[in-house]
């Protein structure tokens, strides 16, 4: 696989999609840690590293957090279908479900809806005051249906390569 990236192209071989999985799994590995795993010294890793980052293959470091603990237990995932589709109003849709902190992901998707949103909160409660104070003051919203999570069966960052 190869990327063209200012004029020059880069192809990832074994080492690089070995380096990518580790680092989907535990983005806290060090550069010697990862060396050691695909036996070369540290200054080659720490350029593959690099030129992965640069080439954006590797697009950002996080800490996943557990919502439970934060007290954001409740998972829901939202459709939204728009009134009307013009573009001006779905640029302003999309910039307000931006700036609303519940809404953890937004997907423009196919089909019956127009999008769908995964949504974090307390409890029922707080969902209810969110859909009433926040998406019920978003114009343009044709309808919304909830669907509350009962229990998580799996969830995956990972990207399989």
């Amino acid at each position: 696989m190869s990327l063209s990236e200012n004029n020059s192209a880069i192809t990832l071989d074994t080492i690089d999609f070995r380096l990518l999985r580790m680092l989907q799994a535990n983005s806290n590995l060090t550069t010697k840690e990862l060396a050691a795993k695909v036996n070369l010294s540290t200054t080659p890793v720490f350029e593959r590293v690099k030129k992965l980052e640069k080439a954006g293959y590797i697009k950002n470091y996080v800490a996943v957090l557990d919502a439970e603990k934060l007290n954001k237990g409740l998972m829901v995932f939202c459709n939204i279908t728009l009134k009307e589709h013009t573009r001006a109003i779905g640029n302003q849709f999309v910039k307000d479900i931006v700036s609303l902190n519940e809404v953890v992901e937004c997907y423009n998707i196919s089909g019956d809806y127009d999008f769908l949103l995964k949504i974090l909160v307390q409890d029922m409660k707080e969902y209810q005051n969110f859909v009433l104070n926040n998406l019920g003051s978003l114009e343009n919203i044709g309808s919304a249906q909830s669907t509350f999570v009962m229990g998580e069966i799996k969830n995956s960052y990972c990207v399989p390569i």
